[in-house]
């Protein structure tokens, strides 16, 4: 048997080496491949896609119509309106031009009125005067012959 010698080992911390990072392989990419069941699919999305796109050219065109008809509508209306606001307009000058006609007249008959009120009042006038004279003629005469 062998006899070992004890020897004094200085412990030391053992000494921990870092650790490069595993590289990762590049692994080449698949290029995708379409699968059948995948080509029906994208035939089926591009006709509801088309269909999708005609329904709503159809109602695009179908809007864009109900609009035009509408803006002739709208502007035959207001071409009534226009004219009915016209015809108003010329029957309220109609019956102004009457009214001022009527006017007119009631002023001139009223103007006769009153030229024959002053003649008739000049007459009266006349009238009282000779009157007065006769009376104060007669008075006068009367006094003298008392």
């Amino acid at each position: 048997m062998m006899i070992e010698s004890k020897k004094k080992v200085s412990k030391k911390k053992p000494v921990t080496r870092k650790k490069t990072a595993a590289k990762k392989k590049t692994v080449a990419r698949k290029k995708p491949t379409r699968k059948k069941r995948s080509a029906s699919n994208a035939y089926a999305a591009a006709e509801s896609r088309q269909a999708l796109t005609a329904k709503l050219r159809e109602d695009l065109a179908a809007t864009k119509e109900a609009l035009r008809k509408a803006k002739i509508a709208a502007n035959e209306e207001l071409k009534l309106a226009k004219k009915a606001a016209k015809d108003e307009a010329n029957l309220l000058k109609e019956q102004l031009n009457a009214a001022l006609k009527r006017e007119k007249e009631l002023m001139k008959i009223s103007e006769k009125k009153i030229k024959r009120m002053l003649v008739a009042g000049e007459h009266w006038e006349k009238k009282q005067l000779v009157k007065i004279r006769k009376a104060a003629e007669k008075a006068i005469n009367r006094a003298k012959k008392k």
